[in-house]
């Protein structure tokens, strides 16, 4: 599949997979910010693309830099629907102790593309049985924790 991408600047890069298999490819900033620690920005990242219909861009943190730097996306995963065509920005949030500098061309997150369900939804008068029932946070236990 082929994703049409427009840059702001032709400084800009194009979205690339760092190594073949990978299923996200890595968002860079398009300018410099500070984020301070519990600040949230929106990082700009220079482009727009094209996500043919049936799918959907997920935008997930770098595990690097919210594991060495506690500086993440701070609605994970961000949705990029189909019909979107405006700048991609990334919401990021430092969760760490310092203030952290992302220069630009710092890679900040990372875009994976899936296809998805439309599904229609409709009113029933009661779902049907399942072993878990309804059975929420915690219900299945933790190894080793059960009670």
């Amino acid at each position: 599949m082929k994703i049409p991408v427009t840059c702001q600047d032709s400084t800009y890069s194009i979205p690339v997979r760092a190594r073949d298999g990978d299923a996200g490819v890595d968002l860079a900033a398009s300018a410099a910010v500070d984020i301070a620690p519990g600040e949230r920005v929106l990082v700009s990242t220079g482009i727009s693309v094209a996500i043919p219909d049936g799918y959907a861009g997920f935008v997930l943190p770098r595990s690097g830099l919210a594991v060495n730097h506690g500086v993440t996306v701070v609605n994970a995963p961000g949705l990029i629907d189909s019909g979107y065509r405006g700048e991609l920005k990334v919401g990021l949030i430092n969760l760490g102790a310092g203030p952290y500098a992302i220069s630009e061309g710092d890679r900040i997150a990372q875009l994976v593309v899936m296809a998805v369900a439309s599904p229609e939804f409709v009113v029933v008068e009661e779902l049907d049985a399942t072993s878990r029932g309804s059975g929420g946070f915690g219900s299945t236990g933790m190894r080793g924790h059960e009670e």
